[in-house]
């Protein structure tokens, strides 16, 4: 069973990193609800709780107190970057005192190949920090950062809401990678241009899916999940 404490960064009355009309909070938000659902209408054996599904203001230390409570197996804290407006890009962190050779370092391997192989941004790589999240947190935990806020090209496709999904989709595969995750019956994965952007159950979710790059795409396969 996969326990995933699932942090969208900031919130309520911190807005976080801001830049081309848009507010992390929101976007952090945003990825992360569609990872959960994602994960919970897709996936076995996986329980997903939140630092908050609202915007709602919440500590560091509430968030971190709240996943070691509950028993989390791995804490994964999902962020917007921002800098000088130059800088573009993904890249993701795991606690400065980790080993390269142990388990939380190998999920972020996992992880890191599979979002970005769909998130259409450049790769800044795998990193180290003491962020509060990655040293408070009992279990396993790597913070993501999609992109910056305050650079024109990444903030164009922030505004994309098939950008963002794809976003949770990179997320969601390497979760179940990491965790040997298995679907439930009668899912269909949705493939666009030989990318996968989503599993579904639900038929009319699968419709969905196909609607929105009906008009863009050059190839749309429905596969049926085993």
């Amino acid at each position: 069973m996969l326990k995933l404490y699932l942090d969208p960064g900031h919130g309520g009355s911190d807005p976080g990193a801001i830049g081309n009309g848009l507010q992390e909070k929101n976007l952090n938000l945003d990825i992360a609800l569609r990872i959960r659902d994602l994960l919970v209408n897709n996936y076995n054996d996986v329980s997903v709780r939140m630092s908050r599904t609202t915007d709602v203001t919440r500590s560091l230390n509430e968030r971190t107190n709240d996943a070691n409570a509950w028993g989390a197996s791995f804490y994964l804290s999902i962020h917007i970057n921002s800098f000088n407006g130059a800088a573009s890009g993904y890249e993701d962190f795991v606690h400065a005192s980790v080993s390269d050779t142990s388990q939380t370092a190998r999920y972020q391997d996992i992880l890191h190949e599979e979002i970005v192989k769909l998130n259409n941004l450049s790769d800044r790589g795998k990193k180290k920090a003491d962020f509060h999240v990655l040293r408070e947190s009992n279990m396993p935990a790597m913070l993501s950062e999609n992109g910056f806020i305050d650079n024109g090209s990444d903030a164009a496709k922030m505004k994309d809401s098939n950008w963002r999904q794809r976003v949770a989709q990179g997320h969601v595969n390497g979760l179940v990678r990491a965790f040997g995750l298995t679907t439930k019956s009668d899912t269909h994965r949705v493939i666009v241009d030989g990318t996968q952007i989503g599993a579904f159950q639900d038929d009319q979710n699968v419709l969905d899916a196909v609607k929105k790059h009906l008009n863009s795409a050059n190839r749309i396969i429905i596969e049926k999940v085993d």
